[in-house]
């Protein structure tokens, strides 16, 4: 954690005070922050601003926090949607913490082709907003990710997809032709300039394990997502979320 995020009912008196109860928090304060009564900790609250705290005391179920300064914004969100074919439940928490910390807008977790059925029971599912504080105050963010759930590939795809599209989308393919860099120097029939950090897409499609069948390429395709891929080498998911996602953060 690189700051302690509390819900709003956490803070009294008009933010004057604040207290930390959930016992992963209490936790890394007492063992990973050694922190004592009168040290400063980073805090934030949970949809509103960042900022700092000093402990008034601490037991073993809570520790009172005094001296409450909330006044740095959140970072901006990357103007991005990620949709994702649900992986393996234990990449699942990997996957959520690092776009949440890398600061992906929008989430939508798809089934696809290669996804095993077992895995839209997995209790993992359930603890999102979990996995998502982890990635915040991982990130030092404040604000989460919109996270939505499609059960059904096609018809998302057809009905939905194309009022999601604010800006170009693509689809993360490794046997595609067509890179990744090449894309990105493909001038807009409407603006012959080459694109830059500033017209990137605004959605990805990334795969599981094995990546998109043939079906599911050729159906984004007629929605206009572009299949590319990221270089020569196959990666596993979490590798191709995170190398992606970096050319965001350029």
């Amino acid at each position: 954690m690189n700051c302690i995020l509390l819900p709003a009912t956490n803070f009294q008196h008009d933010n004057a005070s604040a207290y930390i109860n959930d016992l992963t928090q209490i936790t890394h304060v007492n063992k990973v922050l050694t922190a004592k009564v009168g040290d400063t900790l980073k805090i934030g609250q949970l949809g509103g601003k960042l900022g700092s705290a000093i402990i008034k005391d601490i037991t073993p179920d809570s520790i009172q926090l005094s001296h409450i300064q909330l006044t740095i914004n959140p970072p901006p969100k990357l103007n991005l949607t990620v949709v994702l074919a649900l992986p393996r439940p234990k990449v699942l928490r990997r996957l959520i913490m690092d776009m949440t910390a890398l600061g992906v807008n929008d989430i939508i977790l798809i089934n696809s082709y290669r996804t095993q059925k077992s895995y839209w029971q997995s209790p993992m599912l359930a603890r999102l907003d979990e996995f998502v504080l982890e990635g915040l105050q991982q990130g030092v963010d404040t604000v989460a990710p919109r996270i939505s759930l499609q059960k059904r590939f096609k018809p998302f795809v057809e009905d939905e997809l194309a009022s999601l599209i604010t800006n170009r989308a693509i689809v993360a393919h490794p046997y595609s032709a067509l890179s990744f860099a090449q894309y990105m120097q493909e001038p807009l029939l409407e603006n012959p300039e080459p694109l830059h950090n500033s017209a990137l897409p605004s959605m990805v499609f990334i795969g599981a394990e094995g990546g998109w069948i043939d079906y599911e390429i050729d159906l984004l395709a007629k929605q206009g997502c572009t299949a590319v891929n990221i270089g020569p080498r196959i990666l596993r998911t979490e590798a191709a979320v995170n190398v992606i996602l970096g050319q965001w953060l350029l």
